[in-house]
Order: C-alpha cells, then sequence, then structure tokens
C-alpha cells in the first residue's frame, strides 16, 4: 500500500509517502511545504494545498494519514494549525484518498514503542524503519513519515483481522 503521512503547520507542513506490507516499509518521498510568516494565512494555506495536490498526483497514494489536532496552550495557534488540517483533508477527501488520523500518542506509540516519545527518537525509529543511512534533518518530515508508517501497521493489522474473521 502507498501512504501519504501529512504533519500539519502554518510555516512548515511536512509529507512523507511510504510503500510498505504492514511490516516492511520503503520511503518513496518527504520533504516540507514551507510558506513565509510574512505572506497572508490564505496565500499561505493555497501554498500548502497546490503543494499537498501536487504530491497525490504525483505518488498517487492509496490512504492518506494526518494527526489529530491536539491541546494547545496557545489557543491562536491552535486556530492557525486547525485551518491547515483543514485544507490537508480538503485536498484528500478532493482526490478521493482512503483517510485516516491518529493521535500523536498512537503515531508514537506505533512507531516507538512509547507514547511520550521525544521527537529525537521519532526520527532515529523512523530512519531504522525506512532503513535510511541517516536520520532525516526535517523534524517536519520524519513526523509525516511516522504517520505515514502509522497508518500502514494500523491498515496492516486491519487486514489480517478481517481475513481471520473470513
Amino acid at each position: 500500500m502507498r501512504v501519504l503521512g501529512i504533519d500539519c503547520g502554518t510555516e512548515r507542513t511536512g509529507y512523507g509517502i511510504i510503500d510498505s506490507d504492514g511490516r516492511t516499509h520503503c520511503l518513496i518521498d518527504s520533504g516540507v511545504i514551507v510558506t513565509s510568516p510574512k505572506q497572508p494565512l490564505e496565500l499561505r494555506l493555497a501554498v500548502i494545498a497546490a503543494a499537498l495536490r501536487n504530491q497525490i498526483l504525483l505518488h498517487r497514494p492509496e490512504f492518506a494519514a494526518v494527526e489529530e489536532v491536539f491541546f494547545a496552550v496557545n489557543v491562536k495557534t491552535a486556530l492557525k494549525l486547525s485551518h491547515v488540517r483543514g485544507v490537508a483533508l480538503l485536498v484528500i477527501a478532493e482526490s478521493a484518498v482512503m483517510f485516516a488520523e491518529y493521535s500523536p500518542l498512537e503515531v508514537k506509540t506505533s512507531v516507538v514503542g512509547y507514547g511520550r516519545a521525544e521527537k529525537h527518537q521519532v526520527q532515529r525509529m523512523v530512519a531504522s524503519l525506512l532503513k535510511l543511512p541517516q536520520v532525516l534533518a526535517s523534524e517536519d518530515a520524519s513526523d509525516a513519515l511516522a504517520i505515514a508508517i502509522c497508518h500502514a501497521n494500523r491498515e496492516a493489522t486491519a487486514r489480517q483481522m478481517e481475513r481471520r474473521a473470513v
């Protein structure tokens, strides 16, 4: 299965695409969509939407996964993050890609085995699971790949359970 993971952010939105059979994961592409905080929010959202559409057209994922909105101390930041997340969901829906969402706890537990893992631990496990020669420099791209890996693991487990039920 091909999975697109998206780590939403107003200045830096990470994306990562993997191929997976649920056990073995292979990196297809990853990166960061960078926008300028000097631009109006609506223009930044348009840039993010266009870049995500391009990734979906280029790589044709079967699934897309996004992290759920988490509690933020700064309400203004949480609202901006929600706008980016809304744009990501719209692009996914327009593309007719199947969608899933996971809490940060679920992503970390799936990838690291510990729900309170720190960023550097997630980065190391993502590199290990994808058999990369080194840790990705971008935390945003690494987080997006972690979300994609989480979905691949969950989807593979769900498929196994379906086969056993039949």
